[in-house]
């Protein structure tokens, strides 16, 4: 009784915390083992597997449908195909698909082929100075059909063009950019990023907003909206419409007319104010379009050769 008294009752007084926590892991490690011993034999043990009974993860669902979600692809229960994020395929199940029709060139055709392809190419440069010299509107909308061949994810086709030819929207056009663009050069590119376009001869005045005939504004869309106002997700959005993007800057070179990839930063709200475009439409890129001025001038560089962008594996 002393031994309780003088040290087992003290120490336990003193150490309650420590004591108690060490009951409660005795008493969870035994909850497990006798619980790993229940599950050992299950009901279904004994049965053939005709009898088994099926986990209700693996069973089908009556009312199943694969659903284009607001976030992705997936499944959809009974429950959910109310749910106002959840809309109909884009694309029905049996769609038709048809042959493609393709004319084999020759391997000495195609050689040829590419190699003009690329002389016609390497002649493109990006142009600040344009002539006001008028472009046809006919040029104007083959090129941007041109760009709206490119692929798209699930071809949503995202993408929006918009042509301003008007002086007055290209002024309003202008007065947003060199706004912004000032603060850019001043305050948010930092002294690395401007320092590095000095000998490039840019700054925050673009003279050309107003004196090429057309700009046209590329805009990427993250998502459509449906006759009853739900969402569909437009998968790869932004990469989709850069390459409709390139092959828009293909198109204008092909067509004997020059450009200039602007991407203003912080432009973007102001612009589809001015447009009246939707909310679900971003601005990727500005590009003015027309004919070089005759005293245009460009940066005098090269472009890395083959063996610097190429890997062969």
């Amino acid at each position: 009784m002393g031994l309780l008294t003088n040290y087992v009752v003290p120490f336990l007084m003193e150490n309650w915390l420590t004591v108690g926590v060490a009951c409660l892991a005795v008493v969870v490690v035994k909850f497990v083992l006798y619980w790993s011993t229940l599950n050992q034999f299950t009901p279904d043990q004994g049965k053939s597997p005709s009898t088994r009974t099926t986990p209700a993860a693996s069973q089908p669902k009556s009312g199943r449908r694969n659903v284009i979600e607001s976030g992705g692809v997936g499944d959809a229960d009974d429950d959910e195909l109310n749910d106002p994020n959840v809309v109909d395929p884009l694309w029905p199940e049996d769609l038709e698909h048809i042959p493609y029709k393709h004319t084999r060139m020759s391997p000495e055709e195609s050689i040829k082929k590419s190699q003009e392809y690329y002389q016609l190419m390497n002649q493109r440069r990006s142009i600040r100075f344009f002539s006001s010299d008028p472009v046809p509107r006919e040029v104007i909308d083959n090129v941007i059909k041109a760009a709206g061949t490119a692929p798209s994810g699930a071809h949503t086709e995202p993408w929006t063009f918009v042509a301003v030819h008007d002086p007055d929207v290209k002024q309003q056009l202008r007065s947003i950019v060199e706004s912004e663009e000032e603060i850019n050069y001043t305050k948010r590119m930092g002294s690395q990023w401007v320092k590095d376009l000095k000998g490039l001869k840019t700054n925050w005045v673009k003279e050309y907003l107003t004196e090429a005939p057309w700009i046209l504004l590329v805009f990427k869309q993250a998502y459509s909206l449906l006759p009853d106002g739900r969402k569909r997700n437009h998968y790869y959005h932004e990469i989709s419409t850069a390459i409709a993007g390139g092959i828009l800057l293909t198109a204008i070179h092909t067509a004997g007319l020059v450009t200039l990839t602007s991407t203003p930063l912080n432009c973007g709200p102001a612009f589809k104010t001015l447009l009246q475009l939707s909310d679900n439409e971003k601005l990727l890129l500005l590009l003015p379009v027309g004919y070089p001025a005759s005293d245009a001038t460009v940066p005098k560089f090269s472009r890395k050769p083959l063996d610097k962008i190429m890997v062969v594996v």
